[in-house]
C-alpha cells in the first residue's frame, strides 16, 4: 500500500516537471517568434548631428610676432692689458671680479722704477743739449762780430792801398809803400776769409745742437710714455670680469689681467632664417628697425624690455644658416651679458587677415564654415603666419561667418553641426594661489637667497611674492623643480 502510494507520487511530480518544460519552451518560443518579427520590420535611418566649437571669422590688421631665442651681449667690451712687464705694486680696491670702475680710473700699476730712472736719464741728456744749444748760439754770435770786424779791417787797407796809389801818381809816394799797403789789404782778405771759415763751423754747431735737442726730446717723450705704461686706466665706466692679477704678482707684456664691460650698452643677438629674414626687409631691400620684446626667464618671474633691431652681421659664419641680427636694448636692467634670453620681434602690420585657432585649418589650408540648417562647407584660405596655437590667415567672403574652431575627422562637408559658441564655453579659473607651510616657504627662501646667479631686483621681487600669505602655485612649483 505504501509503495502504490509513493508511485502514485512521483508519477504526479514527473508529469509536473514535463508540464513545466512544455510551458518554458512554449515561452522561449513565442518570444523568439516576436523578435523575428521586429527585426524583419524596417526602421526609419536617422541623421547624426555632432556638437562643435564655432566661432565667427573676423579679417583686419594684425601684427605678426616672430619668436626666436638669442643671447645678451655688451656693445663695448674692453680686454685690459699692461703695457710694461714688473711686478704689480699697487691696485684699485675695485679691481675685482664684478667691481664698478670709472672712465679714467687708475686700476693698476706696475713699478716704475726702471721707466723712472730712464726718465732722469732723458731729462738729463735733454737739459745737457740745451746747454750745448745755447753755448753754440754764443758762439754765433761772436763769429758774426769776428766777420764784421775783419770787413772793416780789411776796408781800412783797401782805404790805404787807394792813398798809397795816389800818392805814387802825384810823384810823392814811394812803391815800397804801396807794396806794404797791397800787402797789408790782402792780409785783411785772408782774415775775412778765415773769419767766415769760422761763422760757418758755428753756423754747424748750432745746427747739430738743435738736431740732438730734438732728438733727446724724442728720448724724453719716449721715456715719459714709457712710464705712463706702466700705470692702467679705465677706459669707459663699466664692470670688470675675468680678473686674474693680484697685488704683487709679476705680469708680462700685453697680458691680458681683465675684461671691462659695459653693462648699459647692451644688445641681443639672436638669429632668423632666410624666410624670416625676407619679412623684415622693408621696400628698399634694408632691415627695418623692428621693434623687440626680450624676456628673462628667471625662477617663475621674467624679466622683460624692448629693444630695436639696430643692424646684421655681414657674413654667414662657417656651420650656421641664416641670418644673425641684432638689436638694441633701451633698458637692460637686471640683464647681463651671456643670458640666454627669447626675442619677440613684432613684424610689419598684415591687412585683412583674421586670427584664427590653429585646429581651424587643415594640412589643405582649409575651413569648415557653418552654412544653412548648420551644414558644414568647406572653404580655401591663405595661411600667411603660425603664432603658436594660433594662425594668420586671409580669405573672401568670409567675415560675419561661423567657421568649425577644432576639427576632427569626424567632420567634413555636408555634415550637420550642434554649434557650441564661446560665449558659452566655460571661464578659466584664476591663478591658482596655495598656502605655505613655514617650513616649506623658508626652504624657498634660502633657495633664492642663496643663487648668485639671480639679479638682485628679480631676487627682491621673488622673495616679497614669497613673504605673502598666499602664493601663486606654479611660481612654487617651477622654483622646487630647480632645487
Amino acid at each position: 500500500m505504501r509503495f502504490l502510494r509513493r508511485s502514485l507520487v512521483g508519477l504526479f511530480l514527473l508529469s509536473l516537471a514535463f508540464g513545466l518544460l512544455a510551458y518554458a519552451g512554449q515561452s522561449i518560443r513565442d518570444a523568439l517568434q516576436t523578435r523575428w518579427a521586429e527585426e524583419n520590420r524596417p526602421r526609419p535611418a536617422r541623421e547624426r548631428v555632432f556638437s562643435a566649437n564655432v566661432i565667427t571669422y573676423e579679417s583686419g590688421t594684425a601684427t605678426p610676432i616672430m619668436t626666436v631665442f638669442g643671447e645678451v651681449r655688451s656693445r663695448r667690451t674692453l680686454e685690459l692689458r699692461v703695457r710694461s712687464a714688473g711686478t704689480v705694486v699697487e691696485l684699485a680696491e675695485s679691481f675685482e671680479e664684478g667691481g664698478r670702475v670709472r672712465a679714467g680710473e687708475l686700476l693698476l700699476r706696475v713699478d716704475p722704477s726702471d721707466a723712472q730712472a730712464a726718465l732722469d736719464v732723458a731729462m738729463a741728456d735733454l737739459a745737457e743739449a740745451e746747454a750745448e744749444l745755447r753755448e753754440a748760439a754764443a758762439g754765433l754770435g761772436i763769429s758774426r762780430e769776428n766777420v764784421e770786424a775783419a770787413r772793416d779791417q780789411l776796408a781800412l787797407r783797401e782805404q790805404a792801398l787807394e792813398r798809397q796809389k795816389s800818392l805814387m801818381e802825384r810823384g810823392v809816394g814811394t812803391e815800397a809803400a804801396a807794396e806794404t799797403a797791397a800787402l797789408a789789404e790782402t792780409a785783411a782778405k785772408q782774415t775775412v776769409l778765415s773769419r767766415r771759415q769760422a761763422l760757418a763751423q758755428a753756423e754747424a754747431r748750432v745746427e747739430q745742437a738743435k738736431t740732438s735737442l730734438s732728438r733727446y726730446r724724442i728720448a724724453l717723450s719716449e721715456a715719459e710714455r714709457r712710464l705712463a705704461e706702466t700705470e692702467l686706466h679705465a677706459g669707459f665706466s663699466g664692470t670688470l670680469s675675468a680678473v686674474n692679477v693680484v697685488q704683487g704678482g709679476l705680469v708680462q707684456t700685453n697680458e691680458r689681467v681683465a675684461r671691462l664691460v659695459d653693462p648699459e650698452a647692451l644688445e641681443v643677438a639672436f638669429r632668423v632664417s632666410i624666410t624670416e629674414y625676407l619679412r623684415l626687409l622693408g621696400g628698399s631691400g634694408a632691415l627695418i628697425p623692428a621693434q623687440v620684446d626680450v624676456t628673462l626667464d628667471v625662477l617663475g618671474y621674467d624679466l622683460t624690455t624692448n629693444g630695436r633691431i639696430s643692424r646684421e652681421s655681414a657674413n654667414v659664419e662657417q656651420g650656421q644658416t641664416g641670418r644673425l641680427l641684432f638689436a638694441q636694448l633701451e633698458r637692460a636692467t637686471g640683464f647681463r651679458p651671456g643670458d640666454f634670453v627669447t626675442v619677440r620681434i613684432r613684424e610689419p602690420e598684415l591687412e585683412s587677415v583674421a586670427i584664427l585657432p590653429a585646429t581651424a585649418i587643415d594640412s589643405a589650408n582649409s575651413v569648415l564654415v557653418v552654412g544653412e540648417d548648420d551644414r558644414l562647407q568647406v572653404a580655401e584660405v591663405s595661411l600667411l603666419r603660425r603664432q603658436g596655437d594660433k594662425v594668420m590667415v586671409r580669405a573672401r567672403d568670409l567675415d560675419g561667418r561661423e567657421i568649425v574652431s577644432e576639427r576632427s575627422p569626424l567632420l567634413g562637408a555636408g555634415i550637420r553641426i550642434r554649434p557650441v559658441r564661446p560665449e558659452n564655453a566655460r571661464v578659466p579659473d584664476e591663478t591658482e594661489m596655495v598656502e605655505l607651510t613655514d617650513e616649506r616657504r623658508a626652504r624657498l627662501v634660502a633657495f633664492i637667497e642663496g643663487n648668485r646667479r639671480m639679479p638682485a631686483e628679480a631676487k627682491a621681487r621673488i622673495l616679497d611674492r614669497l613673504s605673502q600669505k598666499r602664493v601663486p602655485a606654479d611660481m612654487v612649483a617651477r622654483i622646487e623643480s630647480r632645487m
